[in-house]
């Protein structure tokens, strides 16, 4: 009886993939930042070639205001010169690692104007990133407004 659970355990074991624990979450906490804030100077200069590396081919992006969009879409969205963000930053970050992965929350605040109509938002966000090849890539991001 005592080598059925040894070879069950040993099976659960190989079903599990290998995932690598954050080794130093200082350095990895600052990557991210700067991540974080290339990703807000991609959006300000419509630079859809930043954006591009900084996410998944897979990624998932829900918008303030319920729309969900996939990478083709948010690179578009971003690119569309008929909104034009004059400032956009993040504050209240903080980081929560996990084997492979970090989520990112934050509050920010973005000013600027989209066909013609000023906008001043502020709100929060949750950024789901993972270590892809020795690079953390977002694959998720979700954003809401707060009333100010």
């Amino acid at each position: 009886m005592k080598w059925v659970w040894t070879v069950a355990l040993l099976l659960s074991s190989l079903t599990v993939p290998a995932q690598t624990p954050i080794a130093n979450k200082d350095a990895e906490r600052s990557k991210l930042i700067a991540l974080e804030n290339a990703w807000n100077q991609a959006q300000i200069h419509h630079d859809g070639a930043a954006l591009e590396r900084l996410i998944t081919d897979t990624f998932v992006y829900t918008d303030w205001d319920g729309t969900l969009m996939n990478k083709a879409q948010f690179i578009a969205d971003a690119k569309d010169t008929s909104t034009d963000v004059k400032s956009a930053s993040n504050t209240d970050v903080n980081i929560y690692f996990y084997p492979g992965a970090a989520v990112v929350t934050g509050a920010y605040h973005t000013v600027g104007s989209t066909k013609g109509k000023s906008f001043d938002h502020h709100g929060r966000f949750t950024d789901m990133w993972i270590l892809l090849s020795g690079q953390w890539v977002c694959v998720a991001s979700h954003t809401n407004l707060v009333k100010k």
